[in-house]
């Protein structure tokens, strides 16, 4: 059996016998830790708006509204499902039904398509771009030391000859593009808002605006095939059995043909508005302000317009549609550091900011430290000796002094510094300039040990060994004490 043969399984049944079951402990791999999932941005979405299906649908908060305009379609085309297109398709042709049901899908489609939809939502500023943006602002209009809130603040750009001012926001710290506003309900601003719509539960903005309108055109297009076609059938029942017969036969889908008759002229008055609109090239927005009408003088246009209903038309229903901004199905970055592109003489600041002062305030520290070990540790003057080992430099004088002999592992201070107690004073460590004037100071890896650190009865031997400090050494040692002590005073 070999020496220490017998310890090896003892050992590894000890070891075997080892488990951590925190897993906060310190000891414990980074591997070995479980990863939070990270978080969609969706999830920490500043608006306030509701999201489904892991961010793909998106909607406002209040979408009571929007339930009701669902209830209302679905069930008035039910009941002319149910009880009219069966007799009309029999007695008047077949294709009734399917326009009704082409109708009906187009309208839930382009209902669903706005109210599930980014209606252009602009994402919301940085804290460093904030930042960046108020110190601009601040040197373009000069900072001011009050206390009361700065009034609104704008921006003038040209369109197509036309001024037109862009405005701040201050919830979401942004200047907002031309045709874009806040909207109050939702907390976010729009790009090219129309208005919020309570009926579809969304805003109304430039990525949702076309399908808006398809979807009240053809709502208007629903309602009138329905209530033309009721009427239709009652007329037809009336003349084989009588008015009255005809509406004790389905009693229950007239109360709705009313509510359908009603809502005709809204929808159908609602579509026509949208159609001026779209022929301008205006938005709700913009024609309810009056901001290209005519009675703000002769020189206000629209700067917008093509000049062109058709034009226009295509360019509001046929153009490109522009993607999401906001990425809200995107996971979640880590922090990085952002640089922010310096303008008009502003100075770089943000995440390398804070690195920036922690790096100084360590060199400061440790340029304190320095400097008071080198103050505390100075050498005596005496007269200037060559060893046969180092040769003076042309040009350059060395000062030495006196150090005493060391003992390998024991720093000792030298011979000629008093030795420190714990009675000494501060005063007695920092000799006067005028009695030390001329010293040369040790550096951080020369500097003494504190007196604790000595063991008692450690001897202590003189010698005539001298150092000589190089004229370089001599420069880096007071650089390094004056840089930490400009930037010790500029803390």
């Amino acid at each position: 059996m070999t020496p220490g043969g017998g310890s090896g399984p003892m050992k590894d049944c000890e070891y075997s016998q080892i488990s951590t079951h925190s897993s906060s402990s310190p000891m414990e791999s980074p591997h070995k830790k479980k990863k939070s999932a990270p978080k969609r941005k969706w999830e920490v979405f500043p608006g306030r708006n509701k999201f489904f299906c892991n961010g793909r649908i998106m909607m406002a908060r209040q979408t009571g509204v929007f339930y009701l305009t669902l209830v209302l379609i679905l069930v008035t085309s039910g009941l002319f499902f149910a009880f009219d297109c069966p007799y009309l398709s029999e007695k008047i042709t077949p294709a009734i039904p399917a326009i009704g049901g082409i109708l009906f899908f187009f309208v839930m489609g382009t209902l669903l398509r706005t109210s599930f939809s980014d209606p252009g939502v602009l994402p919301r500023a940085t804290p460093d771009e904030a930042a960046d943006l108020e110190r601009q602002i601040d040197i373009a209009n000069g900072s001011s030391s009050g206390g009361y809130r700065p009034p609104p603040r704008t921006k003038e750009v040209i369109i197509n000859g036309q001024t037109v001012k862009l405005k701040y926001c201050f919830t979401c710290k942004i200047f907002r593009p031309p045709r874009a506003s806040h909207c109050s309900l939702c907390d976010n601003c729009v790009e090219r808002f129309d208005h919020h719509c309570p009926w579809v539960g969304n805003c109304v903005g430039k990525r949702n605006y076309r399908f808006f309108y398809m979807f009240i055109l053809s709502l208007s297009f629903l309602t009138v095939f329905i209530f033309a076609f009721v009427i239709t059938h009652v007329i037809l029942r009336s003349q084989q059995t009588g008015f009255l017969n005809a509406l004790k036969d389905s009693p229950a889908r007239y109360p709705f043909t009313v509510v359908c008759f009603f809502s005709v002229w809204s929808i159908v008055g609602l579509s026509g508005f949208h159609t001026y609109l779209i022929s301008s090239n205006q938005t709700t927005n913009e024609d309810i302000k009056g901001s290209w009408s005519n009675k703000r003088g002769k020189e206000n246009y629209n700067p917008y317009s093509y000049g062109n209903i058709f034009t226009n038309c295509c360019a509001a229903l046929c153009g490109p549609l522009s993607p999401s901004l906001i990425d809200r199905r995107g996971f979640i970055q880590p922090d990085t550091p952002q640089l922010a592109g310096p303008s008009n003489g502003i100075t770089m600041y943000g995440a390398t900011q804070s690195q920036s002062n922690m790096c100084d305030q360590d060199q400061c520290i440790q340029s304190t430290k320095f400097v008071l070990q080198a103050a505390a540790t100075p050498l005596l003057q005496s007269e200037p000796s060559i060893t046969s080992e180092e040769l003076p430099l042309p040009g350059k004088t060395t000062l030495s002094g006196p150090c005493a002999t060391l003992t390998l592992g024991q720093p000792t201070p030298p011979s000629s510094m008093p030795n420190l107690t714990s009675d000494t004073g501060l005063t007695d460590m920092i000799p006067l300039e005028e009695e030390h004037e001329g010293h040369q100071f040790l550096t951080p890896e020369e500097a003494p040990s504190p007196p604790g650190m000595l063991p008692s009865g450690s001897p202590i031997t003189h010698s005539h060994t001298m150092h000589v400090l190089s004229l370089a050494s001599q420069d880096s040692l007071h650089e390094d004490s004056v840089r930490g002590l400009v930037k010790l005073s500029s803390v």
